[in-house]
């Protein structure tokens, strides 16, 4: 990737974990799985839900509805997937929930780089220890409490880094989450709002897999990226790319343009914008045109900022 002028910066979120017992809309016991012990691994059915609010420094808060949308015998996993596209299509180019996709039936475990990963253990007891990979760090896990059905574990990573997760029992997932860097800031909060099952409309997974993300500010003129487009290193062309921007142009005289060209010409993004201009969270998707794109900003406004993140993605869909 060719690289002109981008720079980033971080916006500092103060820690706030907390857990609390929910309302939900499950069975008449309260209870989104089959199992009946809220310490072993619990045994979803197609249909399951649970609606989450996500945050992160950079992008903000966003909801979204996960939805069991199959039950794979062949991978022996559960495919989880969201309730809207938009949102797949958001939770692809954002990449942070690690919790789409496969998920093993065996300890919910979730796939990094094709392998399995443990951030749960069941049965869960006080005092129980495991590893695994999560967001390319290590973690050492530890059950810290388990009360009244909720199971509160602790990680901490080779970089320095921090989790802390409970585990509903009832709700059959996560009921918060929080990682913490060894900056101390929080690169992400889950917390569950809402769960129940038989889910009925459609289910939207998207494979991604990220292509490009830079942040330019603090210059006047032109800079120019490039990226290339290979398709999914396993699974062919992708159905589409999809692009995600935020930018906030200055006062006064300022203005900003981006642009997006493929190899063969064709410019399927572009945008241009005037003095305090802003366009956050901006979402879409271009045709995937396999080989190299080229992106051209140009700012005229010191502390002008256009961020543009793209991805390349292969869309499932399940009608339940």
């Amino acid at each position: 990737m060719g690289r002109v002028i981008a720079t980033g910066i971080c916006t500092i979120f103060v820690l706030s974990a907390f857990v609390g017992c929910l309302g939900n809309d499950g069975d008449s016991d309260g209870n989104n799985s089959s199992s009946t012990d809220p310490l072993e691994n619990p045994i979803w059915e197609v249909g399951d839900w649970w609606l989450y609010t996500f945050v992160t420094p950079e992008f903000g808060e966003d909801s979204a509805r996960l939805v069991v949308g199959n039950n794979s015998t062949e991978d022996s996993a559960w495919m989880l997937g969201i309730s809207s596209e938009q949102e797949a299509q958001r939770h692809a180019v954002i990449n942070h929930n690690p919790f789409l996709g496969r998920m093993a039936w065996e300890n919910l475990s979730v796939f990094e780089n094709g392998e399995p990963q443990p951030v749960f253990s069941f049965p869960f007891a006080v005092g129980n220890t495991w590893q695994f990979s999560l967001w390319g760090h290590s973690w050492d896990a530890e059950v810290t409490s388990t009360n009244s059905g909720f199971t509160s574990v602790q990680a901490s990573s080779d970089t320095g880094g921090e989790l802390i997760y409970t585990f509903d029992g009832y709700a059959g997932f996560l009921n918060v989450l929080t990682w913490i860097d060894s900056d101390s800031v929080e690169r992400l909060r889950m917390q569950l709002n809402n769960y129940g099952n038989e889910f009925t409309g459609d289910v939207f997974f998207i494979r991604a897999i990220d292509l490009f993300d830079e942040k330019y500010e603090g210059f006047d003129g032109e800079a120019y990226d490039t990226f290339f487009d290979s398709g999914h290193p396993s699974d062919g062309d992708f159905n589409f790319l999809v692009w995600y921007l935020d930018v906030e142009i200055d006062s006064g005289s300022s203005q900003g343009t981006l642009s997006v060209k493929d190899h063969s010409g064709v410019t399927p993004l572009a945008r241009a914008w005037g003095p305090s201009s802003t366009e956050k969270g901006s979402l879409g998707t271009i045709p995937s045109n396999s080989g190299e794109y080229s992106v051209t900003v140009t700012l005229n406004g010191g502390s002008s900022i256009i961020h543009l993140k793209m991805a390349g993605g292969l869309r499932t869909q399940w009608i339940l």
